[in-house]
């Protein structure tokens, strides 16, 4: 009788348990380390632009975590990048959509308390999850805010709390018609569907546009042609063309190398590059790993 009534109340307990568990989520969140690194790397850029700039990182509930005021920077863009960054992490959308939508009529929008509807603050997002905020102020101008707080977004990447176990990834295999006819076009080998890195079998016949890429490194292994390819420095008449993805006209100041077959090259995110010359196909694999 004694075991019946214990393996009853075993059942029971389960399905309290049970039912407690599905009533609540997991979920990651900033660590102090992740925030400093979120500072960083917004400050690493900042410096290949004007070099001035306040840097605010809040955790998911807006409250401030760390913040940074670069020389020559006016004392007001403190106030102004803590609010970019809580408006963004609040709201779960970059500053820059606020600030349109106010601009093309909807004014009622300034009436919320605690909200700062100007561009230059974006959420940090791992995993699909919005586990902070970072607002900038005090750039060169709106855009550049925006910028260096997307850079500064992409510097968080394991430094974040969760007790999430790491899933397990199939193993991908390409047999070599398939690569042979993804070089041919250049295309995606391996998407980013699930994973923090992609795999591009790629094929440039002429020079291309000054790239940045705010998430990803690229890691460059060349096949066959060569070129003159161009990193670091400044980027000129930079423009965002799509979420973490920036594009310019030309780079002054960078460091020129020509690579060729069997050569490997490693471009941080944040770093721009250029294929400056292209002699012939140049095709090349790019492994992009996102931070």
């Amino acid at each position: 009788m004694q075991r019946i009534r214990l393996a009853v109340l075993a059942v029971l307990l389960s399905g309290v348990f049970s039912r407690a568990s599905a009533q609540v989520a997991e979920h990651k969140g900033l660590t102090l380390e992740g925030a400093r690194n979120v500072i960083g790397a917004a400050i690493e850029y900042a410096r290949t632009k004007a070099g001035t700039g306040v840097i605010a990182v809040v955790d998911e509930g807006g409250n401030l975590m760390a913040l940074e005021r670069l020389d020559g920077t006016f004392a007001a863009g403190a106030n102004i990048s803590i609010g970019k960054a809580r408006t963004a992490v609040l709201f779960k959308k970059p500053t820059k959509v606020f600030e349109d939508i106010i601009k093309n009529g909807r004014t009622s929008m300034v009436a919320l308390n605690d909200f700062t509807p100007l561009q230059g603050g974006v959420p940090i997002i791992v995993d699909g999850q919005v586990v902070g905020g970072v607002g900038v102020s005090g750039a060169a101008s709106a855009q550049e805010d925006e910028d260096v707080a997307m850079a500064g977004a992409a510097g968080v990447s394991s430094q974040v709390s969760s007790s999430q176990p790491a899933r397990t990834m199939d193993v991908s295999y390409f047999p070599r018609q398939e690569v042979t006819a993804a070089f041919a076009k250049g295309s995606v080998l391996l998407d980013g569907e699930g994973r923090n890195y992609m795999v591009h079998a790629s094929r440039r016949e002429k020079a291309g546009q000054v790239e940045v890429h705010v998430l990803d490194t690229d890691v460059i292994y060349v096949l066959d042609g060569s070129a003159t390819f161009v990193t670091g420095g400044t980027m000129m008449g930079g423009k965002t063309v799509e979420a973490n993805e920036i594009r310019g006209d030309s780079i002054v100041g960078g460091a020129t190398r020509t690579i060729a077959k069997g050569d490997v090259i490693s471009v941080p995110n944040g770093t721009p590059h250029w294929f400056e010359a292209v002699k012939g196909p140049l095709t090349y694999y790019v492994v992009k790993v996102r931070g």
